[in-house]
């Protein structure tokens, strides 16, 4: 397997496997996040392990708002990018730790067709639409629930039928459990009135050091990917599934984040650096593989990624630089599928139908080296 594999060679410390009978388990804390500007009161949960591994996850789209992790020395900090409250939230801009819905990435002109019907969507990024439009699931607010038993929280969101033009009700839940064996697993569970199009992912921007102005360019990166889905001038994709090999885009062996982003290539140029689909190895369609190993020298800190999804959207915070050096700050590693994949038949299906159910998972895994 990928992850072992990659496990292997940086001789990384594997911690135990999870045993879910350990007593003593964190209880989930349920606290204020502030309100909306509608009057809606936003609650955050907070989960915590037994090695002290903490996550805190909002009601105001389902974000991951901060997620502590050690470094090699044990010290606790938070390493993803977000804000201290909900309004800030609702305010922004970005996709900070958020829940992405109904159709992650980008739809080209916002236009899809499906069963003979055209559907239009409204344009909020160039001449597409990206993110589920003007006011995607990261801008809606969701209910939540206690996992029973488990140390996790199950968030829902009802999506009406016509919302940001997509048809059908789509009912979607969002797991997140922060298990013993340092590993915060993200499951989506969907279910539709009418035919319609879905892809879902958490749009979590990554700083392993724990400090958000220290650059992302001296994290290493290994993808389990052969291949890529290149992109046109709208950065939507051509439709074509290229090699990696001879390309900036090849990190099938752990490579320097900013080691390549300065290279000539037309891709690169449309992109202004990294923001592309990865075509996963997958040995089984829908099958938990490894998509991804980021890892910090400095703090020691790994992150390791699983997931049934086809995709890895891998993002270098191209437009996101710290104010003191200038460079990115943040790494987002999007499991998802394909981009534009309603208008390509040769990319896997999003299409979700009456009686069937989406089921997806995504597992992050910490270690230190």
């Amino acid at each position: 397997m990928f992850t072992e594999q990659m496990i292997r060679r940086a001789g990384l410390c594997v911690f135990a496997a999870i045993v879910l009978s350990l007593a003593a388990q964190a209880a989930v804390e349920k606290a204020n996040f502030g309100t909306t500007a509608d009057g809606q009161q936003v609650e955050i949960y907070t989960l915590t392990n037994n090695n002290g591994l903490e996550a805190r996850i909002s009601c105001f789209g389902a974000v991951l708002v901060s997620l502590k992790a050690p470094d090699r020395a044990g010290r606790l900090t938070n390493i993803v990018l977000g804000f201290d409250n909900a309004e800030a939230y609702e305010q922004s801009g970005s996709y900070y730790g958020a829940t992405i819905g109904r159709y992650a990435n980008r739809i080209a002109a916002g236009r899809f067709t499906l069963d003979g019907k055209t559907y239009q969507l409204p344009i909020n990024s160039g001449l597409n639409t990206l993110h589920g439009g003007i006011k995607g699931f990261h801008k809606r607010l969701w209910t939540a629930e206690r996992l029973s038993g488990r140390n996790g929280v199950k968030l829902t969101y009802v999506s009406a039928d016509g919302e940001e033009g997509f048809p059908g009700t789509v009912t979607l839940t969002v797991t997140y459990q922060l298990r013993q064996d340092n590993a915060l697993s993200i499951g989506y569970e969907a279910t539709a009135t009418k035919p319609t199009v879905i892809n879902f992912t958490n749009h979590s921007y990554f700083n392993l050091s724990g400090n958000p102005e220290t650059p992302i360019t001296g994290n290493l990166l290994s993808i389990n990917a052969d291949r890529y889905t290149p992109v046109d001038g709208t950065l939507i994709p051509t439709g074509e599934i290229k090699p990696v090999a001879g390309t900036p885009f090849d990190f099938r062996t752990a490579t320097g984040i900013g080691a390549r982003l300065k290279e000539a290539d037309a891709q690169m140029a449309l992109t202004k650096g990294y923001d592309l689909n990865w075509v996963l190895n997958k040995p089984k369609a829908g099958g938990m593989t490894g998509a991804a190993v980021l890892s910090d020298p400095v703090s020691g800190r790994v992150l390791i990624v699983r997931t049934e999804e086809p995709g890895l959207q891998f993002y270098s915070g191209n437009i996101m630089n710290s104010a003191s050096s200038g460079h990115p700050i943040g790494v987002a590693l999007e499991t998802q599928h394909f981009p534009d994949s309603p208008n390509h038949a040769n990319f896997p299906s999003t299409v979700l139908r009456p009686g069937e159910t989406f089921h997806s998972e995504t597992v992050l895994l910490f270690r230190t080296e």
